[in-house]
Formats: structure tokens, C-alpha cells, sequence
């Protein structure tokens, strides 16, 4: 596991003690981790939308993938 110091402020540090202090993550560092997890897991969520979005203003591709990527 890599360690990472990352300036915070004020506002970040008082809301991360108080999922400690909530009992709601473990310590900060679980804190800071889920935070991470939570945002790739929007990411992906948000790449899902943009796609199925292209795919319906048509702007998608269709067929079999082996032979679109062999055109490539």
C-alpha cells in the first residue's frame, strides 16, 4: 500500500472526524479510501450514462465487436 499526503482544509478535515467520530468509517484513512472508492464508482456510473446516451442520438457503434475492432 502506497502512502499519499494531500493537503486538506478546514472543512474536510472537521467532516472526515466526524464520520470517525460517528462511527460510520473505521479511522481517517478508511475515511479517505471509501471517498475514493465512491467517486470510481461514479466514474463508471457516468461513463455508462454517457454511453447508453450516444447510443440512443445514434452516435454509437453496433455489430460484433471482434470484427469492428479487426476494421481498427
Amino acid at each position: 500500500m502506497t502512502t499519499l499526503s494531500v493537503p486538506i482544509t478546514g472543512e474536510q478535515a472537521k467532516f472526515i472526524n466526524d464520520l470517525v467520530k460517528s462511527g460510520k468509517v473505521a479511522n481517517k484513512a478508511h475515511a479517505v479510501r471509501y471517498a475514493i472508492q465512491r467517486l470510481a464508482e461514479e466514474e463508471a456510473v457516468n461513463a455508462v450514462l454517457t454511453a447508453e446516451s450516444e447510443l440512443a442520438a445514434g452516435r454509437g457503434v453496433r455489430g460484433d465487436l471482434k470484427k469492428i475492432l479487426a476494421k481498427l
